[in-house]
């Protein structure tokens, strides 16, 4: 019976739809906002207005309409008969609106405006309510907030991933769907998990037959967010392009509309903003600003806009938490993210990211260190552990640092800086709202005089880097050893989801807690080995890291392939990480890797990369 509003929105079906005739006493249902209501007046006049206030809607906080059409009164009889009819497509997608959280009467479920006659007293209610929350909403108002939903397309990606473990060839190609929204400038954003390593993108508009082929003009990994184009002109005819909000406040209304597996068509789930703060980006490996709503957030969402309750969006559904202790937690990428995504794309071209402060820094709580530090009892901040060494602030910045403010503004001893009225957020947010190349000022704490230095703010250089930014893994092979840099993606493809708790801990540890000494260095180790008579013995040998070559320490995976193809002496060594050694001589193990080459279908001995 409850089809119909099951359809619509996530979180409907506690009303049935129908109003029940008599007035029912206060109950938390009927506008528990306002507990004084008056004596219904026996003006026709009032009846009158309030009987339009009602039927163009009497909702104000919650300006969506039930339907675009412009005569809810007509569908509100209808919907009797309609009930038990499947829902239309049109119906479900028609009713962006969440359901009102605060104040303001409860606007009927989609579909029927009033399905009983409301009584007069609802009506004296509703006319008197319309006054005190704001006037009432136009035609014109209303009519506007629907639109934005035709600007949402469904994504078609195929991907083809990287082998890592056949790291010359790639995987067997697989398709995924997602969502994305049409934005101004003839472009479209998605999620960059819904379009890595694609090998076509395809869009298709709400209400369409035809596929458009996509073009990827960016994608940003640590953020989550790809933007793509389409060259064909007949994609962009009558949509509006989605429009940005600020950021929301908590328990603000938010709808996030989709493409989420169980249908093809449009879909609308509703919920309310729980949480604004600093989140871990599960594809970026990043930590940026997040938006956490209780909206369901299913696969395929990914890529599909949030929208506040004026039709504006305020983020882009990307992750949700899938947690045995945890339910209705999904996850937004919210505007000001967007924006610094969109503004970096257009002032260089291209994406170049989010700028952080190559620094791992200690809370400054307890009040004995503070002393030990020489801060006065007016003096926050935190402390510096370690700078990074490729980081431009490794000429400035050194350990035991105390950093007192960011841009003027102070960090406190648990590393937050006020946000917002009544809020506190990880300083790192204002590092992220920064471009990279900017310049930023710190003051800094040092043996108890106060420093300030201009920095210029980069991106991060991991010693095992999160992302391979598309790029085909590279690789070097000599005598059946298959030598390749370490990234995340690798250790994942290796050891699976769970790769941080199964992975050879060495290989962690330098994952989690070392610094790259140069821009290029690499962690290089011995992938697998191709068994053949050559390398008899060595077969075991499974991702352990090569530390150096003929006494010379291995910088990268160019750097030892360079040193093994110029080797002159008569043995090859290489000095493996737990004390091991490899040992190959020279002339025999070079003639032996063709004829291993053409065993396995090896096109090359190493990857393209390695040969310019």
């Amino acid at each position: 019976m409850d089809s119909h509003n099951h359809d619509s929105g996530g979180k409907r079906k506690r009303k049935s739809g129908r109003k029940p005739k008599p007035p029912a006493p206060d109950s938390s249902d009927n506008h528990h906002h306002h507990h004084h209501h008056p004596a219904p007046s026996s003006s026709p006049l009032a009846t009158a207005a309030a009987a339009a206030a009602a039927a163009a809607s009497s909702d104000s906080p919650d300006p969506e309409p039930a339907s675009s059409s412009p005569a809810p009164r007509q569908r509100g009889r209808k919907s009797r008969r309609v009930r038990n009819e499947p829902p239309s497509e049109a119906d479900a997608a028609h009713s962006p609106s969440p359901p009102p959280r605060r104040g303001g009467p409860k606007g009927a479920p989609n579909g029927g405006a009033e399905a009983a006659e409301p009584s007069r007293r609802e009506l004296a209610v509703s006319m008197v309510e319309v006054p005190a929350a704001m006037e009432p909403v136009r035609w014109e108002q209303v009519v506007k907030v629907v639109p934005s939903m035709d600007a949402v397309v469904k994504v078609f990606c195929v991907h083809t991933e990287p082998n890592f473990s056949l790291p010359w060839q790639r995987k067997r190609q697989y398709s995924s769907s997602s969502s994305g929204f049409i934005i101004g400038g003839r472009r479209v954003l998605t999620n960059a998990h819904s379009v890595e390593h694609h090998t076509q993108v395809k869009l298709k508009k709400r209400g369409s037959d035809t596929k458009y082929l996509a073009t990827v003009l960016a994608i940003g990994t640590e953020c989550d967010i790809a933007m793509l184009t389409v060259e064909d002109d007949e994609f962009w005819k009558g949509v509006t392009p989605v429009e940005f909000g600020s950021l929301p406040a908590l328990q603000d209304a938010v709808t996030v509309v989709g493409y989420p597996i169980g249908g093809d068509t449009i879909s609308v789930t509703s919920g309310v903003v729980s949480r604004i703060e600093i989140l871990s980006y599960v594809h970026g490996s990043t930590e940026l600003l997040g938006l956490q709503i209780d909206a369901a957030i299913n696969s395929g969402n990914s890529g599909g806009p949030a929208f506040n309750d004026k039709g504006k969006c305020v983020g882009i559904a990307f992750q949700s938490l899938k947690h045995e202790d945890a339910e209705n937690i999904g996850y937004v990428i919210p505007t000001p993210v967007i924006k610094h995504f969109i503004e970096d794309y257009e002032k260089s071209g291209e994406y170049t990211g989010f700028p952080i402060l190559g620094i791992e820094w200690q809370k400054m709580e307890n009040p004995d260190l503070r002393k030990a530090m020489g801060m006065k009892s007016d003096q926050k901040g935190v402390r510096v552990r370690r700078v990074e060494p490729t980081a431009l602030e490794s000429g400035c910045l050194q350990p035991s640092d105390i950093i007192l403010s960011f841009d003027g503004i102070d960090i406190a001893n648990d590393g937050t800086v006020p946000f917002r009225h009544g809020e506190r957020i990880g300083f790192s947010y204002l590092v992220s709202q920064k471009y990279t190349g900017e310049k930023a000022r710190v003051k800094v704490l040092r043996k108890s005089k106060i420093h300030e230095f201009n920095i210029k703010l980069a991106t991060h250089k991991r010693l095992i880097p999160a992302h391979i930014k598309g790029r085909p893994p590279s690789y070097y092979i000599v005598a059946g050893f298959v030598f390749m840099a370490v990234s995340v993606p690798y250790l994942r493809s290796e050891y699976g989801k769970d790769y941080e708790y199964d992975a050879p801990v060495k290989l962690l540890d330098k994952h989690l807690h070392a610094m790259a000494q140069s821009p290029d260095e690499q962690l290089v180790v011995v992938s697998q080995v191709l068994v053949s008579d050559i390398n008899i013995g060595y077969e075991d040998i499974v991702n352990i890291q090569v530390l150096a070559f003929n006494g010379t320490p291995v910088k990268n995976l160019k750097h030892l392939a360079t040193m093994v193809e110029e080797c002159n002496e008569a043995f090859l060594k290489f000095d493996l990480d737990y004390d091991q050694l490899v040992v190959l001589e020279t002339k025999t193990a070079k003639a032996a890797t063709q004829d291993i080459l053409t065993t396995h279908c090896i096109p090359s001995a190493m990857s393209e990369d390695l040969k310019s």
